[in-house]
Parts: C-alpha cells; structure tokens; sequence
C-alpha cells in the first residue's frame, strides 16, 4: 500500500514534482506504516486523516501482509513476472525481495508517478543476479506508457501479475477506472493474475465516508472508495482464486472485532486471466 496512489494533483494529468511542503501520498502512508520518509505536512495530514479512521494504519501494515502474502503465493503457483503499480516508497519485502527470495530469476517492473519514490527505488531496490529489476514513473492512466516501459523486463506473451494495492481508488469513476484494467489484462498473457486492495465504502460506512472527506480537504489527490459490487466489476472476465473478493479483516484472520466494526474498511482479491 505501502502503495503511492497514481494521480498527480486532484485531477490527474501531469506528474508531480517534489514538494515537502504539501501533504504527499505515498509519504502519508509511509507514516501510517512506521516509516521514517515524510515530513511534516505529510505528519500533519495523516494526523487529521487518522482522527476519522484510527485503524488506518492497521490497514496500511495489513495491505502490506496482502501484498508479500499474495506475491510469494503467486511465485510458487510458477508467476516469474510482477507489474507492481503504484508501489509506493521502498519499504520490507518489497515485491522482487519476496518474489527473488523463493524464485531468484524472477523479473519485477515497479511503477509509480512520483518521482521521489523511482528515486529511492533505483538508488534501495537491487535484483538479484539471475532476475532483474526495473522502475518506471508514469500514471496508471497511462497504460501505453507503462506497457512500453514495462515490456523492456517483462514478457507480455508469458503471464504477469499485476499489483494495484491502495491505487485504484485515486482513480475517480469519471475517468473510466474499470475500463482501464479491462485494457490492461486484454495486453496481458492468459495465465496472468490481478490482486487488488480497494478502500471500501459499504464496511464501517460512517467512518469510511469521514475518512474519504478528511483525506480529500488533507491531501494532493481524491480517494473515491467503493462497494462491493464496484470493487468486484474489476475482476470481470478473471478467475477469482483462493476465497475470491472479501474484506481485508477476513482476510488478515479471525479477531475480536466483526468486519463490520474492525475499521478495516477495505476489500482484497486475485484474480486469474483464464
């Protein structure tokens, strides 16, 4: 999650630049996350946004599980080949450290649009001799953009993975989210996996609706979190795998709190291109 989101100011279009003076994404989730990479107008920001969701940073480390969890998983099932979009800041096990550590040959191809993040990866994130690594900055509008540079590591006629953790949801529904995946996994081999995690509106609505409004009058980009149904029109055409679609408190194990009341107010699945 762990995850930049796509977008650059509200509105998408251009790629950002390096501002520390504005509240930033990817540097508000590093903060949720325990991370030593924001400043203090992402601290700020944060601060607000967690008055209205105080789970969010359990949803930030749960998300991260979600997506070490689901890239070993997909390696053993044979996947050599990850697009993680929206990666967001360098962080543990991230995608090739998961991914090389069971399968060192595997090729990994991080995107993100900005560029404080491709930064820190080209100069943290290293490949292992057998597999290869690569960093593209671009906007997950941009499919022709990321296909191109993703192309240059990866072999579009073989299966890829695709992850989009805490990303979609920065794309407004005006701007067509679902046909944009719809494109995406036509490019893409059969044999191929999307894993999403997805800000939820239908679990913990209340709070999920504050936390919408706090981080959207806080931050450079507009969430736009989704039911169930909304969510799950992402995977049309795909084979959802292990317990398909399901809240990210199901998914982190049985707890105290219900799904209802755990705050968690989030959605995860795979899915697999037949």
């Amino acid at each position: 999650m762990t995850q930049d989101p796509p977008g650059a100011a509200k509105g998408g279009g251009k790629l950002p630049g390096f501002d520390t003076s504005t509240a930033n994404a990817a540097r508000m989730w590093n903060y949720w996350i325990g991370g030593t990479d924001n400043f203090l107008a992402d601290r700020e920001a944060g601060d607000r946004v967690l008055e209205a969701m105080p789970a969010l940073p359990v949803v930030a480390r749960t998300l991260r599980r979600f997506l070490a969890t689901t890239v070993d998983e997909l390696t053993a099932a044979g996947v050599r080949q990850f697009l993680d979009i929206g990666s967001g800041l360098p962080t543990a096990d991230n995608t090739h450290d998961v991914a090389q550590r069971a399968a060192p040959e595997s090729r990994i191809v991080y995107v993100d649009h900005d560029p404080v993040v491709i930064s820190q990866a080209r100069s943290l994130l290293t490949s292992s001799a057998a597999g290869k690594t690569d960093y593209i900055q671009a906007d997950l509008r941009d499919w022709p953009a990321i296909s191109a540079g993703a192309q240059r590591t990866l072999d579009f006629s073989q299966p890829v993975a695709v992850l989009l953790i805490a990303v979609l949801h920065f794309i407004l529904d005006a701007e067509g989210p679902h046909q944009m995946i719809s494109r995406m996994m036509a490019d893409l081999a059969p044999g191929s996996y999307l894993a999403i995690g997805h800000a939820a509106s239908d679990i913990g609505a209340d709070t999920a609706a504050a936390m919408a409004r706090s981080y959207n009058a806080t931050a450079s980009l507009t969430i736009t979190p989704r039911d169930r149904p909304a969510v799950a029109r992402f995977f049309d055409g795909l084979e959802m795998t292990g317990s398909g679609l399901m809240p990210l408190a199901q998914w982190s194990g049985p707890g105290p709190a219900t799904t209802a009341d755990s705050g968690l107010s989030c959605y995860c699945g795979i899915g697999r291109k037949p």
